[in-house]
């Protein structure tokens, strides 16, 4: 049973004000760090990657050095959710299609390993933490509604699918123009249950300056 994965690498990262995938991080481009955790996982047969053309021959290069033997680098599009959408046209017939953040470095491999596995079992799945903060919903800067944080919680990636469901989640909502944050999301549109992977604080996506010096923090603390 084949598994692709997908990353979604259009962004310029406008939060930053730096092209954050290609911050120096410990003497290689951050996405090399993404890059090279889902390899470690020999998880996948095939990356596919989504990201402007300039930056397609760096990319193809850096997923080479990572160990990827079959890369392929596609045009994104203006949202996320685009990117994903146009990348899946090049997954083939893999059973099981998994979409990961390219500003998500420290992913450990065994958390792509376990979230392509419960997709083979369920059909979806999603990595996920338990919020661990209060949480409450706000408007006109005062809050409206306190909610129970027991049952919250925050999304991380990597998200895995069988291809059939994710291919029909997006059509569904390119048909009805649905606008979403994550790939998860489409498949609960039709009526399918996503399952959780529990996820890890290190996993967190580079969004932020503070992000990337915590980033160099911790990969120099563990070097």
């Amino acid at each position: 049973m084949s598994a692709v994965l997908i990353i979604p690498a259009s962004g310029r990262g406008r939060r930053m004000g730096q092209d954050k995938l290609f911050a120096d991080v410990g003497g290689r481009p951050l996405m090399a760090h993404t890059l090279a955790a889902a390899a470690a996982s020999k998880t996948f047969d095939r990356v596919v990657i989504a990201a402007p053309q300039d930056r397609h021959e760096l990319i193809a290069a850096l997923a080479g050095d990572a160990g990827f033997a079959e890369v392929v680098l596609t045009t994104g599009g203006t949202r996320r959710q685009d990117s994903v959408r146009l990348a899946l046209e090049h997954v083939g017939d893999a059973d099981v299609v998994a979409v990961h953040d390219a500003a998500r470095p420290l992913c450990a491999p065994q958390l792509f390993i376990d979230c392509v596995s419960v997709a083979r079992r369920h059909g979806a799945a999603t990595v996920a933490m338990p919020v661990v903060d209060s949480i409450k919903r706000g408007a006109g800067g005062v809050i409206v509604q306190s909610l129970d944080r027991h049952d919250l919680y925050a999304i991380q990636t990597p998200q895995a699918f069988r291809r059939e469901l994710l291919v029909e989640g997006h059509r569904h909502a390119t048909a009805n123009a649905l606008v979403v944050d994550d790939d998860a999301v489409l498949v609960e549109a039709l009526g399918t249950a996503v399952h959780i992977v529990p996820g890890s604080p290190d996993n967190f996506k580079v969004t932020h300056p503070r992000d990337l010096l915590l980033l160099r923090a911790l990969l120099a603390g563990g070097a």
